[in-house]
């Protein structure tokens, strides 16, 4: 697996070794030994899966301490544009915004560390994602953004109508930092 830095500390691209031939693929998407030496404070406990359809905006979410999450995102099918926000006042990318499209055809995973909101807009007809978290979920230290904040700025390339975003999605404020 390849590890492709990005500008935010700890915000990483992993790009698995992929082995095609005239039968499918072959890919390790998770191996213990390699987060055991390139990320040894990373422990994932969980892994959740969630299937939407065109136009399903899910986030921008994050945890508070000291339940906050790691989590390493990958696209099973489909594809999805992968938003996170820095939340880390000590970083210089602090109230910053990045984002990658993860498709079940780049097979790309990103990890993004404790510390960051994150979202994603479906892209394909359907998507399914993966996620691992290296801490429980906690509804108490549940928290959000709203996706349409303007100290975010993320533009959607999407026609407003086909957005889709849950009740609860919508209801989070615009980020006060």
């Amino acid at each position: 697996m390849e590890k492709i830095k990005t500008p935010f500390k700890g915000l990483i691209i992993l790009e698995p070794k992929v082995h095609e031939d005239d039968r499918g693929y072959f890919m390790e998407s998770f191996k213990k030994s390699f987060f055991q030496k390139h990320f040894p404070t990373i422990d994932f406990i969980q892994e959740n899966e969630s299937k939407s359809k065109y136009g399903v905006f899910r986030g921008l979410h994050f945890q508070k301490d000291p339940y906050a999450q790691t989590k390493l995102i990958r696209v099973i099918d489909g594809e999805i544009l992968d938003i996170v926000f820095d939340l880390r006042e000590n970083e210089t990318t602090y109230k910053q915004l990045y984002t990658i499209n993860l498709s079940s055809l780049n097979k790309k995973q990103l990890l993004v560390p404790k510390g960051m909101a994150h979202g994603f807009l479906v892209l394909s007809k359907t998507a399914i994602i993966q996620y691992k978290v290296d801490a429980p979920f906690k509804p108490n230290y549940e928290s959000g953004i709203r996706y349409n904040d303007p100290l975010i700025n993320l533009k959607l390339d999407i026609n407003q109508q086909d957005l889709i975003i849950s009740s609860r999605d919508e209801k989070w404020l615009n980020i006060e930092l």
